[in-house]
């Protein structure tokens, strides 16, 4: 599935797809889940049986992005969640994962609870740290090392070469969490990532009306792909014709939608790191980011669409501006056309995020009327 067009044609195109029986360009939706055999009990199409793995327009879907991701295959999830669950159930009793600190709390919490039931070895890595996260990858040996760059919400950003080196040298596979970026600003495989995981529901879909999960693999015959996509299988962690459909009918925009997100990003940045009210600003694509070297040579057309900032003051202050704010509405997600805010203390009180950090997800509209509102909220 080696790509040769530009992403914002493959995307466009949907993969250069035609319908068959009808010859539409827009993918048809067959909500059938059983698909009838001859007189002789033979299949009328060898390749659908049933609809937990037989399913057109999910095998449309997954070619679209194993071919954006240069991967080898992808395979689609009803969530993010369900396809970080189907990857990190791929690891056995006495085996050891080291997982990035500080990332999307509901994957910490999710994998926190996975290793204490499986007596799995659990290590929490800050990996944006490269030198410590290589010397403890070569010293511990894991099955499994995941990360998420750019981080959720603290938008850290991890050498995805460097930890990939170091864990394909200690034997175990590297996942990506890509959802802050998306396939149409970073390839982690093209880095040396073995998987690549995204929350489709984010940028992916881009219209906040769908719920998907991606993995996609650099090589299919690895042991540990046969594992999921048997577990996927027999678990029923499918998508459904028409989540399916809105996932491609989402694609076909994502190019155009990232880079308007990421031009809207960076100025909204650019404006908060000016502000007076305005401790500090994390966000990839700023010079004074620690990490901005590393995120231009990982990221192309652009650094995407979310960012966090502090407010000076307390809890009450962080507060006041989001009740504000008119524009940019209150709710968790990130990657869709309109802008979010959310107030991440109130949403996970316990993981050492400040009071005063509020997470921004820059949506497609006028950038003065973005700024505009977070004037009105901050002054």
């Amino acid at each position: 599935m080696t790509r040769r067009q530009r992403l914002e044609t493959l995307f466009a195109q949907a993969a250069g797809y035609i319908d068959q029986q009808t010859a539409g360009v827009v993918p048809a939706i067959q909500p059938s889940t059983t698909f009838v055999r001859d007189e002789n009990y033979d299949l009328l199409r060898d390749n659908n049986i049933y609809a937990r793995d037989d399913n057109d327009i999910v095998r449309l879907a997954e070619k679209i992005l194993a071919t954006a991701e240069n991967a080898r295959d992808a395979l689609v999830f009803p969530t993010g969640m369900a396809a970080i669950a189907a990857l990190f159930r791929t690891t056995r009793a006495g085996q050891t994962i080291i997982m990035q600190s500080q990332i999307y709390w509901g994957t910490t919490k999710w994998v926190r609870e996975y290793c204490e039931r499986r007596a799995i070895k659990l290590i929490e890595q800050d990996t944006s740290k490269t030198d410590e996260t290589v010397s403890l990858i070569a010293a511990e040996k894991p099955a499994l090392v995941f990360i998420e760059t750019p981080s959720n919400p603290w938008l850290r950003v991890t050498d995805i070469g460097a930890v990939a080196a170091a864990t394909t040298d200690a034997g175990g596979i590297l996942g990506v969490d890509s959802t802050a970026a998306g396939p149409a600003i970073s390839n982690p495989l093209d880095l040396g990532a073995h998987i690549v995981m995204h929350s489709g529901t984010k940028s992916i879909n881009g219209h906040s009306d769908v719920l998907a999960g991606v993995l996609a693999v650099d090589d299919e015959t690895r042991p540990v792909w046969q594992d999921i996509k048997v577990d996927r299988h027999d678990a029923g962690a499918v998508i459904g014709s028409f989540e399916a459909y809105l996932l491609i009918r989402g694609m076909r925009t994502l190019p155009l939608r990232m880079e308007r997100m990421s031009e809207n990003a960076m100025a909204v940045a650019q404006y908060l790191q000016a502000h007076d009210e305005v401790d500090h600003v994390f966000y990839p694509g700023l010079e004074s980011h620690e990490a901005h070297a590393l995120a231009k040579k990982q990221m192309h057309n652009g650094f995407g669409p979310l960012l966090s900032f502090t407010v000076k003051g307390d809890k009450q202050r962080a507060l006041d501006a989001v009740g504000k704010l008119h524009l940019f509405k209150r709710a968790t997600s990130l990657g869709g056309v309109e802008s979010l805010v959310e107030h991440r203390f109130t949403i996970e009180s316990t993981t050492g995020i400040p009071e005063t950090l509020l997470r921004l997800s820059v949506g497609i509209e006028h950038i003065e009327d973005l700024i505009a509102d977070l004037e009105t909220a901050l002054s």
